[in-house]
């Protein structure tokens, strides 16, 4: 693993701001390329998209549909989940709550507000979409579309332990700054490609939900 590499450059991180940003930049059309193979979701990274490009070859898509839930306190915050030990895939990673779109799901939107209710009893009462994020794609096939929203707070969670051992928030402050997003990189078949981690705390921050955030950050904020 490399060093981190840090950013310096600082940006707005007041709750109006951000979700004032948010509904202004975000909409709720959903990309082609959330279901078909030939349109192969972009990084940025030269050695990701070269990956994500051989996996649309060999594997089929895989629709997904996470919540970047920002709950609406006076220091907003961004509810996250671990997911459970005993998982076949991602055991034990930090992500946000979500999984695949079923057939029964009438859009992302309903899929990622489903899967919030399942993994951990958030109530869609309080929950105010504000739109969808970029199409993000992963090693494994996944094609994942992020819903961002307002959670309104005061809502009790119910810890579903057969998929998710704890759920926990995140200042938005600091996943929105990016002297906090490492930057480090591993191989695939020969080829260098870069993933972003946010370690907070006892919690590391990486991968696919750290790619996102960034994501987030670089769409609200640097758009």
């Amino acid at each position: 693993m490399n060093k981190p590499i840090l950013k310096s450059d600082q940006v707005a991180l007041g709750a109006a701001d951000f979700f004032a940003r948010s509904k202004a930049k975000l909409g709720f059309d959903v990309p082609a390329g959330l279901y078909d193979p030939n349109i192969i979701p972009t990084s940025g990274d030269p050695g990701t998209d070269k990956m994500l490009e051989i996996i649309a070859r060999e594997q089929p898509v895989r629709p997904a549909a996470v919540l970047i839930a920002v709950v609406d306190h006076p220091e907003p915050t961004i509810l996250l989940t671990q997911r459970a030990a005993h998982l076949n895939d991602h055991a034990g990673q930090v992500a946000f709550p979500g999984g695949k779109i079923d057939a029964t799901d009438a859009s992302p939107l309903d899929a990622a507000l489903r899967e919030a209710e399942e993994e951990v009893g958030l109530s869609r009462d309080f929950v105010e979409p504000l739109g969808y994020l970029d199409l993000y794609g992963t090693a494994f096939g996944f094609r994942i579309l992020p819903t961002v929203a307002k959670v309104r707070p005061g809502f009790s969670l119910t810890i579903n332990h057969s998929e998710v051992d704890d759920a926990f928030e995140v200042p938005l402050s600091f996943l929105m700054n990016p002297v906090n997003h490492q930057v480090h990189s591993k191989e695939f078949r020969g080829m260098e490609r870069s993933y972003y981690a946010m370690p907070f705390a006892e919690r590391y921050i990486w991968g696919a939900t750290a790619g996102m955030l960034r994501v987030l950050y670089e769409r609200i904020y640097s758009s």
